[in-house]
């Protein structure tokens, strides 16, 4: 039988760039999203275009019950997840105008929560589903995706940069915790990726390729090789790292292009 991946929030963008990887290399592939529907019909595409078996589920926050009827469901398909990958988050904007991001005088406290809420511990529930199978084994790969941001902040993202953080302290403290069960436990820090929402923000565009060392950001596909990486034997030694695919953004002191403009 194939191997087994559950990524979250992949019905679409590098979630679902992550699942084609997976499927592409004849991996069986849960996903889930806020949506069910969307989320049965992006796993559809992927068993159709590759040839594997993919389901997808509806998983919200606050709802552990369903995380626990989402694992015994795929129990019941005799499948086993051998690696999990947290990519669904909040992304800490602000849902009239998410330029804004979230203002510190005004956003209200319950906002701010549900981003730590979101990206913290509806992730380590999640985890522990998928640990609870993988201790049995005694094997398994939990991938988180986490933010350059977490080490180099935004302007009104506190609550975003804050969580991601918290997700590379959880990175390290799971590793040791899960580590004695065979369970590696890693995570990919994206810089900007060309999402739809970027691409259509055109020349309002906060970071490009302009900015990095390289020339360029990130595609979906550079998230979901990194994943692919820690999500297989390939890092069978690896845990408690991080990797960060962001075109070199987060090693400078400055871009080059502040020369630049300096000088004109």
């Amino acid at each position: 039988m194939n191997k087994a991946v559950f990524i979250t929030g992949a019905h679409t963008g590098t979630g679902y760039a992550i699942a084609e990887t997976f499927a592409e290399n004849k991996w069986d592939v849960f996903i889930t999203s806020r949506c069910g529907e969307n989320a049965e019909k992006a796993a559809q595409k992927l068993a159709e275009t590759y040839g594997v078996f993919a389901k997808g589920y509806e998983c919200n926050i606050r709802n552990e019950q369903q995380v626990i009827d989402i694992f015994n469901d795929i129990d019941q398909t005799g499948r086993f997840v051998e690696t999990i990958i947290l990519n669904a988050a909040n992304l800490g904007f602000n849902p009239q105008n998410p330029a804004a991001g979230q203002d510190f005088w005004s956003v209200p406290v319950e906002a701010f929560g549900e981003v730590f809420e979101t990206n913290l511990v509806w992730n380590f529930t999640l985890i522990r589903q998928a640990a609870i199978r993988m201790k049995e084994k005694g094997i398994g790969s939990v991938v988180f995706i986490s933010s350059n941001t977490a080490y180099r902040a935004i302007p009104n993202r506190a609550a975003y940069s804050a969580s991601k953080g918290g997700i590379n302290a959880l990175t390290k403290a799971l590793a040791v915790d899960l580590g004695p069960f065979g369970i590696r436990v890693n995570v990919v820090l994206p810089g900007t990726i060309k999402t739809e929402r970027w691409v259509q923000m055109g020349s309002n565009q906060t970071v490009n390729g302009e900015l990095t060392p390289i020339g360029d950001i990130s595609d979906f596909r550079d998230i979901a090789n990194a994943c692919w990486f820690f999500g297989t034997d390939l890092s069978k030694n690896i845990t408690g790292s991080e990797l960060i695919v962001d075109g070199g953004m987060s090693c400078q002191l400055y871009p080059r292009i502040l020369n630049e403009l300096k000088r004109n």
